[in-house]
């Protein structure tokens, strides 16, 4: 019985420095491959899509006033629950 082969992961940063090798050109692809213990095809992969999201990285952060707005309907669920326990403790009493 041969033992079960499980895929293997990669980091971002180890993927970044691949393609970033692979776009400088300096190296054949097969070298890199080689190097990298990769097979072509993944490098060129990583490769494309590094120059599809690079743009991402200088891409603007969204605006902190959006996190704000999401944060106002949980102050309010909480300052409900807060009068509602308040409310429970004086008509229950201490629980003995």
């Amino acid at each position: 019985m041969s033992p079960k082969r499980t895929r293997r992961r990669y980091t971002a940063e180890f993927k970044a420095e691949v393609a970033l090798a692979a776009l400088t050109e300096r190296q054949p692809l097969a070298e890199l491959a080689a190097h990298y213990q990769l097979s072509t095809t993944q490098i060129t992969r990583w490769k494309l899509q590094l120059r599809e999201q690079a743009a991402q990285v200088f891409a603007e952060t969204p605006a902190a006033g959006a996190v704000v707005a999401d944060v106002e309907p949980l102050y309010a669920a909480i300052g409900r629950l807060q009068v509602e326990n308040a409310l429970l403790k004086k008509t229950l009493g201490p629980c003995r």
